[in-house]
């Protein structure tokens, strides 16, 4: 009897479990990443992107791409073509269409089949082919590393957050460079290679950010102090952008622990060494450490 029971409890839990649609299985491969399906599927994605990269770059050898390259371009059209239908899976299986092609990745994917195509009709942009390694980090995914792609998108916050400040101190530099390039158009002139005020401002756009070329260089005393003068100001023009989003980055981070601390917490002092929650008050209990996580409360 009870062989029985058991036998109809196994029967009603078969029934009621809804069995999923070809296409709910083709996006748990495609999108997901905890099974052994989707994780052999993303390791031959980015095989495939990896080869189809280093066919790009050895085609762009002039000895190589005489002797290979009908091949090269053959393995080329092979690989747009996996892409192209790999590409109209994600959509066909993908909960959200448009959300899937503004994302990162649906950009990317797509960007990374086009160049081929556009390539029938201006020949040489099959080499833009190299965007496709964009595409190997989803491995962050596979190797279950989303934690880093976190990190990405906090830094990547903090950039626009400063976005303002960053145009206006670029916009400060461009002024810079063009009153100095014109000055320096004035000062050496062209026996000295300054053929034009652009010239000046080519120099000036080298030397503040240190790069230091030496294709053009002031022969004259005042055109030297003046770029002795620029060169000082280039340290500031690596400096400052750094510092603004590192401050960007720290009130940030002061803006995340002042929400948490904000939860009302208990401030007694009179707690166990491994307590979270205060035991008169319930309330929870900021650590040496900090405020606790909110997986933890």
């Amino acid at each position: 009897m009870q062989q029985i029971n058991r036998g109809a409890k196994k029967l009603k839990l078969i029934v009621m479990t809804p069995q999923r649609t070809f296409k709910q299985k083709l996006a748990h491969i495609i999108f997901d990443y905890n099974t052994v399906p989707s994780k052999l599927f993303d390791l031959i994605l980015i095989g495939a992107i990896v080869l189809s990269v280093i066919v790009v770059m050895l085609d762009s050898v002039p000895d190589i791409h005489a002797v290979y390259g009908d091949f090269f371009y053959g393995l080329e059209w092979f690989f747009t073509i996996l892409f192209t239908v790999e590409y109209g899976l994600r959509l066909y299986v993908a909960s959200s269409r448009i959300r899937y092609v503004r994302s990162f990745f649906g950009i990317i994917d797509l960007l990374s089949i086009l160049p081929t195509y556009f390539s029938i009709f201006f020949p040489g942009t099959q080499y833009l082919l190299v965007i496709r390694f964009f595409r190997v980090l989803r491995i962050f995914r596979l190797l279950k590393l989303v934690k880093f792609v976190k990190e990405g998108e906090y830094v990547w916050s903090a950039v626009v957050a400063s976005s303002r400040k960053i145009l206006f101190f670029l916009f400060f530099v461009l002024i810079t460079v063009s009153i100095i390039g014109a000055l320096m158009y004035l000062i050496e002139g062209e026996e000295h290679g300054f053929y034009s005020i652009f010239e000046g401002v080519y120099w000036a756009i080298v030397t503040i950010t240190t790069v230091g070329y030496g294709d053009i260089s002031p022969q004259t005393v005042p055109g030297r102090a003046l770029a002795a003068i620029l060169m000082i100001i280039g340290y500031s023009v690596i400096a400052v952008p750094t510092g603004i989003v590192s401050a960007e980055m720290a009130a940030m981070n002061e803006q995340i622990r002042t929400d948490l601390v904000g939860i009302n917490m208990c401030c007694n002092i009179d707690h166990d060494h491994d307590a979270k929650f205060c035991k008169k008050c319930g309330k929870p209990i900021q650590g040496s450490e900090g405020v606790i996580s909110e997986k933890e409360r």
